[in-house]
């Protein structure tokens, strides 16, 4: 199946650049490009791609709210975040409004595609260059505090602590012998009992919560 992209930035030459890394794949297509943040909001709205480049800096609407927005209105479109900009709050901002990446644009071509794969599987992607210093301390206060809505299952905290550990989906499914379908099944429910809006979240509260084994 080939992958439905949009990308928005405000620079062609960007555009132009991820335009070719991404078709070069041959699983991959670029379905659109936007210049501005409101033109990239009504394209994903109207196309509905599997994901959405998103710079953060652009014109009318930038990238974070653009994300914030897309979640609400378009939650089947995964986005994923490429930026020059290596700011915390930036990342934060992004990973917890629900974004399913954050890449900075010196990472590459590789990592723009793993990216792009991660955020289909139903992974996230960040670049190596924050993940250390970002993840430990993303604070919880957007869960809203307290507990998760309803009590977890054993095999939902089992799962969440492996996302604390990095795991990805397939090595979720691996490792407790289950099928991809079901890890999403459960990344799903964690979401919703957790009240977060990606398994970022999941991993912020299992490190909390002392189930990452290896805090």
């Amino acid at each position: 199946m080939t992958t439905r992209i949009v990308i928005a930035d405000d620079q062609a030459s960007v555009r132009e650049g991820f335009r070719h890394i991404l078709e070069a794949q041959g699983d991959m297509a670029v379905v659109a490009e936007a210049a501005d943040g409101l033109s990239a909001l009504d394209l994903a709205q109207k196309l509905r791609p599997d994901v959405l480049l998103a710079d953060i800096r652009m014109p009318l609407l930038d990238g974070l709210e653009l994300t914030r927005r897309l979640v609400d209105v378009a939650p089947s479109v995964r986005v994923v975040v490429v930026t020059t900009f290596d700011l915390d709050e930036y990342v934060d901002t992004a990973l917890c409004e629900g974004a399913s990446g954050f890449l900075l644009k010196r990472s590459g071509p590789a990592l723009l595609v793993e990216a792009v794969k991660a955020a289909v599987a139903g992974d996230s992607l960040i670049s190596p260059q924050v993940t250390t210093r970002l993840l430990r301390r993303l604070a919880p206060v957007r869960r809203g505090g307290g507990g998760p809505a309803e009590p977890l299952t054993a095999r939902e905290e089992e799962i969440a602590g492996l996302v604390a550990q990095g795991m990805t989906n397939s090595d979720i499914g691996a490792e407790l012998f289950i099928s991809l379908g079901t890890v999403k099944t459960h990344l799903a429910n964690l979401q919703r009992k957790l009240k977060v809006r990606n398994r970022v979240g999941i991993a912020s509260w299992a490190w909390d919560a002392g189930l990452s084994g290896r805090r």
